[in-house]
Formats: structure tokens, sequence, C-alpha cells
């Protein structure tokens, strides 16, 4: 029996990996697929400008420029209507649909979205089951969950309603709605989701360096592993991973080497939108994630924090 395939994610985390994010980091190498930012499925069927807002990707055959394969995810109560705008994407070019049962922002759970759906398990299996019978048979379907809402009570049962309504494939995220961010990621309990289904599982939560990485594969048993918050904040840290994989030293990124990929994100985001605070917004808070990892993040942080003009900023980047 052939080994199961290492698979590295790039997680659909809002805010934060929009397609500039999942254009740097697939270019860096080591990424195998990535998960759009959710798409949020409310009363209406979007059209083509918010299905590309989203996911650009739609326009050059789902992958990005690195050539890295990309999940649309949507995020909603309502089955018809989920169906109905997946139906819209599929017409757009979309070839994979994830659905997302773990968003735990307040906003999203007050409108019966994300991670409070884990309180019913049939209505899970209800949405899932109705976007796999109006999809096309070749439109892989997924989903993402947590393993609850306040509790890990209905994990179990929830993995099973996904599998259950014909997800071909889970990824679990190793906490509640409630525990958040906060450490630990249970990932002991990925073990036991992974014990209850027969579909792949894509092993989330906590993987901040190559040991990480490394621990998650053995305690969950999953030979695939979705990278989130660990992915911006050390931006080589799927390539490590795959050099790792493939018998090879990982060879992290010294921050000279980091450098020209910031400058290069600071021109793809101007490039997006020249004429806003999204370029400045956006590399401050890379910066500010990378401040973790990176004591040069922080001395840079601070050369741009109160400049509001581009020039200026690309300035001090190229010098």
């Amino acid at each position: 029996m052939n080994k199961p395939e290492n698979r590295l994610v790039l997680a659909p985390m809002q805010g934060l990996v929009d397609d500039v994010m999942r254009d740097l980091l697939t270019r860096i190498g080591g990424f195998d697929e990535c998960v759009t930012e959710f798409v949020r499925i409310t009363h209406t069927v979007h059209s083509r400008p918010t299905w590309l807002k989203y996911m650009p990707e739609l326009q050059h055959g789902n992958r990005t420029r690195a050539g890295v394969a990309v999940t649309l995810q949507l995020l909603g109560s309502d089955a018809d209507n989920m169906a109905a705008n997946a139906l819209e994407a599929v017409r757009h070019g979309a070839d994979k649909i994830d659905l997302n049962f773990g968003c735990p922002a307040p906003t999203v759970n007050k409108h019966a979205g994300g991670a409070v759906l884990l309180q019913e398990p049939a209505r899970i299996e209800a949405i899932v089951r109705t976007l796999r019978q109006r999809l096309p048979e070749q439109i892989a379907l997924s989903a993402k969950m947590r393993l609850g809402y306040t509790d890990k009570t209905l994990a179990l049962d929830c993995a099973r309603a996904i599998e259950a309504g014909g997800a071909g494939s889970l990824t679990v995220h190793a906490r509640t709605k409630t525990e958040g961010y906060e450490p630990p990621a249970h990932w002991d309990w990925l073990a036991r989701v992974r014990a209850h289904v027969r579909i792949p599982l894509t092993a989330n939560g906590d993987v901040f360096c190559l040991q990480d990485y490394i621990d998650i594969k053995e305690i969950s048993g999953c030979h695939s592993v979705m990278l989130g918050r660990g992915a911006v904040m050390v931006p080589d840290l799927a390539r490590q991973i795959a050099a790792y994989e493939a018998g090879r030293p990982p060879a992290p990124l010294s921050w000279a080497e980091l450098m020209p990929w910031i400058r290069l994100f600071f021109e793809l985001c101007c490039a997006k939108e020249a004429n806003n605070k999204y370029p400045l917004a956006r590399l401050k808070q890379w910066l500010g994630m990378m401040k973790k990892a990176y004591p040069e993040a922080a001395v840079l942080f601070d050369a741009i924090r109160t400049l509001k003009e581009p020039a200026a900023v690309a300035a001090i980047l190229a010098a």
C-alpha cells in the first residue's frame, strides 16, 4: 500500500491571507494548496466582481502565480442559497468549494454562520448534502471545522455529519470557538476525529515551526497539515517543511534573505490598491506578526510606523 502523500495547505485567515499574501507565500514555496478568505453567503447570489474580489485566481485556472491550487471558501447557513452561490462560482471557474464551520467571529456567529453551527450537527449535514447533491460531480467539496462551540461534546458528531453529507475531505482546527486562538491546540483530538471518519483529515492549529509540524503529524496521524499564523510569522515555514520532507536541510531564510520578499509584498500591495491605506496597513500588519519571530521586523515596523506615503515606505524598504 502506498504511503499517503504529505500535503501543506495555507489557511483561509480572514483579513490576513488575501490574494496578495497567497501570491507571496506560494512564491516563497512549500505549499500544495491555498484556501481563500471566506465569502459570506446571506440572501443574495454574488456576481462575478465579488468572486474575483475574493479569488482573482479564478482568472488564472484557480492557481496562484506560482502554480499552487486555490480553493474557494464559503460561509453561511442557508443551504439553498449557499448551493446557488456555489453553482455561480463554479460557472465563473471555481473547481473546489470549501465550507466554513469554524469561524469564531462574533458577528458571523450572531448571524448563524461559522462555528455557531457546530451546535447543530444535523444542520451541518444538511448544508453539506445540499451542496454535494447540486454541485457537478467533478467539483470537489471539503469543509473546515473547529472542535466545537463552547466545548468538544459534539466534535465527533460534527465530523461525521460532514462526512455523511458528502464532503470529500475535512480540516479540523484543534480548538473550540470559545478557546479562540489561545494555546494549546488539542492535537490529540485530531487523532480522535481521524479515527471516526474515513475521509482524509487535515490537521490545523499552532504550527509555528518545523518541530510543531513534526509533532502535530505524529500526534494526529495526519499526513496533511494546514499552516495559519505560523506561515505569516515565518514566511518560509512551508519551504522549510517541504525541504525536511524531501530529506534536505530546512535552511531557514535570514532576515537579509527575507527583505526582497518584503519589498515584493509591498510592491504587490501597491499594484493592487495604490491610492488608499491598503499597502501601508497590510505591511504594518505583517511586520507586526513577524516581530514575534524576527527582532529586525520590530525595527522596520518602528521605522515606517508614522509614514503615510507609499513612496516614503518604499525608500526605507529599498535602503
